[in-house]
Order: structure tokens, then C-alpha cells, then sequence
């Protein structure tokens, strides 16, 4: 018999409850421009900007028909744009506007608050060890993805 364990239920804890902190610290900071689950995609294009929507469902882990909701709203909010290949219209990439990349300043600041939040009372090991366990979990999961 399999070890009981409660992995999956916290992880899923902690997920909505930093959903909520996070949009609290969005609120106190009095950015309105983008919530917490377009902050995602946003702090993916920061890292590389024009970028596939494939990619971006990938590494958000969102799925493509959510992933395509978001963009629409984020679009029509101005944060970014999508640019359609010239010799394939199917491809498209998705862009950051100049007004999502004045914004990062602000959400780099609410991140480093979350990495404090998350990580208070841990050592640098203890977060190398976690960090590396999670990405395991991660691996794992995109693998048993994969074999549908």
C-alpha cells in the first residue's frame, strides 16, 4: 500500500492562498493594471518577450483556451499584443506593450515581497532542496501529460 501523503493538497493550498496574498499586495500597491494570474504571463514575457502561444501555455501552465481568454482581456487592456507571422498566419507571438514593461519596476517589487512571504524562516538550502523537489514534481507531471 502507498504511502498517504497530502503533496498534491497542499500544493494546491498554497496555490490559492498566494493567489489571495498576492492580490492583496497588488490592491495595498494600488496596481490595477493586471491581477495575479496576468502577472504570470506577464513575468513569462519579461523573462523573453514575442514569444509563441504555445510557449507561453507551456511555461504558465495554463491551458491554451484559458491561456487565450487571458490575452484577449490583457489585449484589450493594452498590456500586450499579438503579432502574426507574414508567412504563416496560424503562428502567432505574443508581445509586451511599452505600458507592461513600464509595470515590471512595480512587479518585481511585489515579487521580492512574495519571496520574503514564502521563504520566511527557511535557509538557502532548505530553499535549494524544496526548489528542486518542486521542479521533480513538475517533470513529472509534463511527462504523464505527455502520454495521453
Amino acid at each position: 500500500m502507498a504511502k498517504k501523503t497530502n503533496g498534491g493538497f497542499l500544493i494546491s493550498q498554497i496555490k490559492q492562498i498566494q493567489g489571495r496574498v498576492f492580490e492583496r499586495l497588488l490592491n495595498e500597491a494600488n496596481v490595477d493594471e493586471f491581477n495575479g494570474a496576468q502577472g504570470r504571463i506577464l513575468y513569462i514575457l519579461w523573462q523573453a518577450d514575442s514569444i509563441p502561444i504555445i510557449s507561453l501555455s507551456k511555461q504558465t501552465g495554463l491551458a491554451k483556451t484559458t491561456l487565450t481568454s487571458m490575452l484577449d482581456r490583457m489585449e484589450l487592456s493594452g498590456l500586450i499584443v499579438r503579432i502574426f507571422d507574414k508567412t504563416d498566419r496560424r503562428q502567432v507571438k505574443i508581445s509586451l506593450t511599452d505600458k507592461a514593461r513600464s509595470l515590471k519596476p512595480e512587479y518585481d517589487d511585489l515579487a521580492n515581497k512574495m519571496v520574503e512571504i514564502f521563504y520566511k524562516g527557511f535557509s538557502d538550502v532548505e530553499i535549494d532542496t524544496f526548489e528542486s523537489n518542486l521542479v521533480k514534481i513538475v517533470n513529472n507531471l509534463m511527462e504523464a501529460e505527455s502520454e495521453k
